[in-house]
């Protein structure tokens, strides 16, 4: 077990749970569903406000564009809100990356809008966990780092996008951007109620598979009719049996159809699959060209696959094992036990991995039961966990490198 020096201790000392809890409530009362660019547009206000104090550049990015299919076969641009983003000393010798996200889970029309205490330890409400906790975590142990004579060792890019919980489509590129060249990256999702870190992650890919087919009579001449929601289900069963251990497969939904009197001309197949490396991403990219082509021909309809394996597999390889060990350690010090844990759950820390940056992406408060109306913070892990983060940030600042 290490111990902390002057400089950390000095450095964690103003670290305290109550003005980072009035921070949360204050950040979870906006709604900022992914889809409310209104909710989403203030919560980046106040983010701006909010991390002024660091002595950077911060710009608000634009959106990539990001494209659709809705229920009627068509491809159309999806809006997104602007996404946070802070550099602070560029020119220093080390350099990291911090992300998280400012939209929730929660559209506003969603029934779950207000904050609860269930207890004087426990908060309940949208966000607070996922990830509004998670964000001024990150902030106070950026505010610890500054208020260090270390500081001036380390500069940091803070990535802070509108779309995560949606995937990062139009965020992906300046994620991708803001790892170059880090060192490490730390990412604010929560850790589990009792501390646990997410290890080695599986990957995703959402896709819109859109069947054209023929309309007719189904009682007069069904024949001349050629059934898209056949063909779909046809598709989804024979991507179903791609399943393995490596391989989760989900079909979802199929949207289309009509009268009962009607042969369908259009259905549309949204389907999940999570893969746990590579060679099942190629596995299951080839499975659905091939499935594609045969299912057109065998029943004479157009087929279009919109989407893509958006987040790739994030193992622990020996970057990432370094990086856990230097938190675990850090964690030790402050009396924290660290662990982590494989689990099929994927965020950004996918997405920086996959540019060949060690990353640890639940830095953020003890939580649990997100994306539902149970979602909690647990409170006094908000300085706990800030600790972990600055004193990890402090090392690496020291060391130059994991």
């Amino acid at each position: 077990m290490t111990t902390l020096s002057t400089i950390e201790r000095d450095a964690l000392a103003s670290l305290s749970d109550a003005p980072m809890l009035a921070q949360v409530q204050e950040w979870s009362s906006i709604n900022s569903g992914t889809r409310n660019i209104s909710g989403v547009a203030a919560m980046a206000g106040k983010l701006s406000d909010a991390f002024a104090v660091l002595p950077g550049k911060i710009d608000l990015v634009a959106p990539a564009p990001v494209t659709s299919v809705g229920p009627d076969g068509a491809v159309s641009d999806l809006a997104h809100g602007r996404h946070f983003h802070l550099t602070v000393r560029p020119d220093a010798p080390v350099q990291m990356l911090f992300t998280g996200h400012m939209d929730t889970v929660y559209p506003l029309d969603h029934p779950f809008q207000a904050l609860t205490f269930l207890d004087k330890g426990t908060l309940n409400g949208p966000g607070v966990a996922d990830m509004k906790g998670g964000l001024s975590v990150m902030l106070a142990a950026l505010n610890a780092v500054e208020a260090s004579p270390l500081a001036g060792r380390i500069g940091y890019e803070v990535v802070i996008n509108s779309d995560e919980e949606t995937g990062s489509a139009s965020s992906a590129a300046l994620l991708a951007q803001g790892a170059r060249g880090k060192v490490a990256a730390l990412t604010y999702e929560p850790a589990l109620p009792d501390g646990t870190l997410a290890g080695a992650r599986g990957g995703t890919g959402n896709f819109s598979i859109v069947v054209h087919g023929k309309s007719a009579h189904a009682g007069r001449n069904p024949e001349e009719g050629r059934n898209a929601i056949v063909a779909a289900a046809d598709i989804a069963l024979r991507l179903s049996k791609l399943r393995s251990p490596l391989l989760a497969v989900n079909p979802a939904r199929i949207e289309g159809g009509g009268p009962n009197n009607v042969v369908p001309e259009l259905a549309i197949l949204r389907i999940n699959f999570r893969p746990s490396s590579l060679e099942e991403i190629a596995r299951a990219k080839a499975a659905i060209d091939n499935v594609v082509a045969a299912v057109a021909a065998e029943h004479d309809v157009k087929v279009h696959v919109h989407g893509a394996f958006n987040r790739p597999p994030k193992p622990i390889d020996p970057g990432a094992a370094n990086l856990f060990e230097l938190v675990k350690t850090a964690g030790a010090a402050l009396g924290l036990a660290i662990a982590w844990r494989t689990t099929g759950g994927v965020c950004d820390g996918n997405n920086i991995a996959a540019c060949g940056v060690p990353v640890v992406d639940t830095m953020g408060p003890r939580g649990g039961a997100i994306h539902s109306p149970d979602e909690f913070l647990i409170v006094d892990s908000l300085a706990e966990r800030a600790a972990l983060s600055a004193l990890t940030i402090l090392r690496i600042a020291e060391k130059g490198s994991l």
